[in-house]
Order: C-alpha cells, then structure tokens, then sequence
C-alpha cells in the first residue's frame, strides 16, 4: 500500500482518485482537512469500494505518523500536503513555515525511522515523493529560457521560500542519509475539485454569477499550465520509474498570461451559457492593484522527464480548459459548499478595490 499526505486537497485528491483507476492498491490518505481540503472530493471512492482509508491529521504529528507508518507498513510515502496559496502566504506567512517547512521536516524524520528499520529489500523499494512547485525558482523574463531541474532557487514569496526549504530539506535526507526520495516541480494546475480561491475557479465562478473578473495588474503575468490530470498520471511514473534522488519538473507546455486565461474562459462562457451579459463576459474583467512580489512569468522545461521516463501530457490547454469549465458547470452543489462565508470574506479581503477594464 501506499501512504498520501494532503489527499483530500485539489492536486492529492485528483492524485488518489486517479491511483485507483490505474491500481487497486490500498491508499491511507493522511490530510488535516482545512478550508482546502474536502472529503467530498473523494466520495467516488466510498461509492465504488475502493480500499482507501482517510485519516484526519497532520504531517508533523509525528506520533500518528508513526502509527500510520509501523501500522500500514508503505511501499511508499507520498507527500502532498502544503499551504499552498501565494496570497494567503502574504498575509499569514506563519502557516505556511510551519506546514512546508516544518511540517515536511518532521515527516521526513518519521518516514527515516520506519525506513531505517525495513528488510534490505523493502528498504531497497521504498520511496519518499515530495511534490513541489515550480515557484520555488523564482521569475523569469520574457525570453529566459524555461526553468530545469538545475535552475537555481530564487523564490519570491512566503510560499515558494516555505516550498523551496522543504525541497532542500528532501534533497538533504538524500544524501546525508540516503533516504530514496524523489521530487517533482510542478507548473501551475488546473482542473475538478480546484478551491475557488485559485485563478481558473475564480474566474469560471464569478462569470457565471456575473461578478467582477478581478486580473492582478496588467494581467500579463505568464504561467505554463498543466491540467491535474497529467500531473497525476506524472507523478504516477515518476514513483514508478524515478531514479532515487532525482528532481524531475512537469509541465504542460501551455504558456499563458493570466489576461489570456480570462479571455478564453469569458469566450467558452459566452458559448457555453445562454444570455451572455451585453458586451460579453469579457465586460466583466476589472483590473485590481497588483500582489506585492508578483512573478511576471514561469516556464517548465520537461524534457528531463520526457526524456528519461517518457511521459508526456495528453491535454492542450484549450481541451483542458473547456472540459474543467464544463466540470465547474456541472458540479454547481460541490461550488455552493466550498464556498463559505469565510471564503466570501477572503474574496473581499484581497479583490474588493477592483477598476474597470481599459
């Protein structure tokens, strides 16, 4: 079996679901359910008889993670669970130190215990996979080429410095205690279960209640976009495959600018709904101050991971955009639970001086 952190989350729970479509392996699921991560996102599995246990908790609870650990006896740890919101970690830093930074460090210490004490050969089969971003390089200018897995760090807010500590924290347990772990960064997903505090969610939410579309400054921030999916279906092959202490970046090789995000969505919409306001969607987009250390532009180079384990992703953008569209439309009870009165709080909190757009 193999042990998930942050399984209920939006990347963990699309990670879990798509396990079982390719393994009937069993999956302990250890998340410590905040506003992020919902059980509802897993209620396929109850249907269906999956064996997957979800236990509610926190990674550095190392007395449960221990438990878990000497109880289920994985093949595999792998780890999911991160604050993980660039905005949030501006304005509260403190959670994201102590998850990403300390949280992760006190995992690896529990994972090292149980390692330590496994057969030659399991030990030999045993992996620890950190998933991380690919934010933790920092930003790039228009033509920089894409981030490798030998970028240097540079990371520029709470989150991605919390992220990037983390990741160095893995790479150390590596080699100074030879802990078989891999690492994958990540480029910015989308898809089913996204909380709505995220761009694409956001956006497909606020057209259909025609509300404001608040863009982040000149909107021409650019990010490689990867439907959640291939990143499941990555990481699948990177746990299979990987070479132990190796960092391998995914990505969707779907540069966008966010302005470009909210134009194709507004374009879906005006298609996809009846009665589009006057002007179209797009007359909804209205500009807001920009976020302090606001990265102008990421970009994923995954040639190491095409290369060296052969996958690939199966979406292009515009299909994978349309079809998570289609799922928000589709799936308008799971939106009207996770969007609460806290989060209508936070939407006011960071959107509420918004201008109208050029």
């Amino acid at each position: 079996m193999i042990l998930v952190t942050g399984g209920a989350g939006f990347i963990g729970s699309n990670f879990v679901l798509d396990w079982f479509l390719h393994h009937d392996e069993p999956v302990v699921n250890l998340d410590k359910l905040t506003y992020a991560g919902n059980p509802e996102n897993l209620a396929a599995l109850q249907q269906s008889g999956a064996p997957h246990q979800l236990v509610q908790g926190d990674i550095g609870d190392t007395g449960l993670v221990e438990r878990l650990l000497r109880e289920h006896r994985p093949r595999a740890v792998l780890n999911f669970a991160a604050e993980s919101h660039v905005d949030r970690s501006i304005h509260g830093p403190a959670d994201f130190v102590e998850t990403n930074l300390g949280g992760t460090f006190r995992l690896l210490e529990a994972v090292r215990a149980y390692w330590s004490e496994l057969s030659r050969g399991e030990a030999d089969a045993f992996r620890f996979l950190h998933v991380s971003t690919d934010e933790v390089y920092g930003t790039l200018g228009p033509d920089d080429p894409a981030f490798t897995e030998q970028t240097p760090y540079s990371p520029n807010s709470p989150y991605s410095a919390s992220k990037a500590g983390s990741d160095h924290l893995v790479r150390a347990w590596f080699h100074t205690f030879r802990l078989p772990v891999l690492t994958t960064n990540c480029s910015n997903n989308y898809g089913p279960f996204q909380f709505p505090e995220k761009l694409i969610p956001l956006m497909i939410l606020n057209a259909v209640d025609r509300q404001p579309l608040p863009v982040y400054g000149d909107g021409q921030n650019i990010r490689d976009w990867l439907h959640v999916s291939d990143h499941c279906s990555a990481i699948r092959r990177v746990l299979e495959a990987g070479r132990p202490g190796e960092t391998y970046n995914v990505g969707g090789d779907s540069e966008r600018s966010n302005l470009q995000v909210v134009n194709g969505i507004c374009h879906l919409l005006d298609h996809l709904l009846p009665h589009p306001p006057a002007g179209g969607y797009k007359s909804l987009i209205q500009f807001v101050q920009d976020r302090p250390g606001h990265d102008r532009r990421y970009a994923i180079d995954a040639r190491k991971i095409r290369q060296e384990l052969g996958w690939v992703p199966s979406n292009t953008f515009e299909t994978g955009l349309e079809n998570t569209l289609k799922w928000y439309l589709a799936h308008s009870e799971w939106v009207g639970r996770v969007r609460s009165g806290a989060y209508r709080h936070w939407m006011e909190t960071h959107y509420g001086s918004a201008r109208s757009a050029p």
